[in-house]
């Protein structure tokens, strides 16, 4: 199946809502256990978490490691209006967490990161280049790197069928919008090629489960 693309930005107030009340508490899980496991010793203080989303795993790092300051990026407002409520009466976190409207490759004027994350955009990127473009900019050497996105399935078959397993009682949009994600997702070869052209071959490609694949590893 050729990759189909979709929407960069996920603005719309309705989408946004439903991926804020929605639960994605097993992938959130296995993105913190999978730091974990990349990274045992690693007590990051100073995290970009790129295409933050609502917040869910920026808030869930910030509670792992409790000496972290995170910056969430995302370029979408409907979605930052929801992350900033996460964070709104928790004083803790409102201290430890900024939340930053931008548009990747743009240079968010703070660098030196030790640790690098990121769920679930790569397959929204047209140009996948200016991901690890900007990790290769705001990441410091031995930066712990972590990026988690879906990859694509062999066929329109396939990708309905995960759909059905693991969406069945979602609403539409988050179907919808699975689907089409599944679609537009890369696959770990073509990540490899990507990671190749940006001089990040060191990095690691492992699919982690039967439609989530992992990058990892330490910035040189």
């Amino acid at each position: 199946m050729q990759r189909i693309p979709e929407p960069e930005l996920m603005n719309h107030p309705e989408q946004a809502k439903a991926y804020a009340e929605a639960d994605f508490s097993e992938a959130n899980k296995l993105f913190l256990q999978l730091f974990q496991r990349y990274f045992p010793d690693a007590e990051p203080l100073k995290v970009l978490d790129l295409g933050c989303g609502p917040g869910d795993i920026t808030v869930a790092f910030a509670r792992t490691f409790t000496r972290s300051r995170i910056w969430g990026v995302d370029g979408a407002e409907a979605m930052l209006k929801f992350a900033r409520q996460k964070t709104m009466d928790d004083s803790n976190l409102s201290g430890r967490i900024r939340w930053l409207r931008a548009r990747i490759p743009a240079d968010i004027g703070i660098h030196g990161f030790d640790g690098v994350i990121s769920n679930s955009l790569l397959h929204h990127l047209h140009d996948p280049g200016i991901l690890w473009q900007s990790i290769r900019q705001n990441g410091q050497a031995g930066a712990a790197v972590l990026v988690m996105d879906l990859f694509r399935p062999a066929n329109l078959e396939a990708a309905k069928a995960l759909v059905d397993q693991y969406a069945c009682d979602a609403p539409a949009v988050l179907q919808r919008d699975f689907f089409n994600s599944l679609c537009a997702a890369y696959r770990p070869g073509e990540i490899e090629e990507q990671l190749e052209r940006a001089g990040l071959e060191n990095l690691a490609v492992e699919i982690v489960s039967d439609r989530h694949v992992a990058v990892h590893g330490l910035l040189k």
